[in-house]
């Protein structure tokens, strides 16, 4: 598990079976618990997966590719990698360089195969490239983003649900680049 120093958000490890758990209450409300240190962390939620949840799920569902670029919209999830642009995360055993950014209406994603490297002083980096930019170029990239997009494609979830992923360019399976 993750903690950025910026934002103080945790930032899961997505293999959800083995570091999380999914607990369903009587009142059909999720809950995604984890332990920080000695505190424990609650995300409650209703319908709307976490994005770190769609992120996963997304990667298995094209098979672990080499790498994939895509958009969802905020409203469709939860941001709960709110505040970390550059990460690791590990998927089925393979490790992704996740370059992520809030470009409103949506939370894109880049995502490359690579080995696991620290990260913590380039998020840091463009974290406060973006501070510093009050934020006007991911807006605009999200604008703009809003008009391009040509492709899309549902991702099924864990629970049966689909949530709908945005594709500026149409992506050729195992494609290296």
């Amino acid at each position: 598990m993750f903690i950025s120093r910026i934002s103080k958000f945790p930032v899961l490890n997505n293999n959800l079976k083995f570091q999380c758990k999914l607990k369903i209450s009587k009142s059909c409300k999720n809950t995604l618990s984890w332990r920080s240190g000695s505190d424990q962390q609650k995300i409650q939620r209703g319908k709307k997966p976490l994005a770190s949840e769609v992120l996963t799920c997304h990667l298995r569902q094209r098979n672990l590719p080499y790498w994939t670029s895509f958009c969802v919209y905020y409203h469709d999830v939860i941001n709960d990698q709110f505040g970390v642009s550059y990460f690791n995360w590990k998927v089925d055993g393979k490790n992704y360089q996740i370059l992520r950014t809030g470009c409103f209406p949506f939370i894109k994603y880049h995502c490359s195969s690579r080995a696991y490297s620290d990260l913590e002083v380039e998020n840091a980096f463009y974290t406060f490239l973006k501070c510093l930019n009050l934020g006007i170029p991911t807006l605009a990239y999200g604008i703009v983003s809003w008009f391009m997009v040509k492709y899309s494609e549902d991702v099924v979830m864990i629970d049966g649900t689909t949530v709908k992923v945005y594709f500026l360019n149409k992506e050729t399976p195992d494609a290296m680049y």
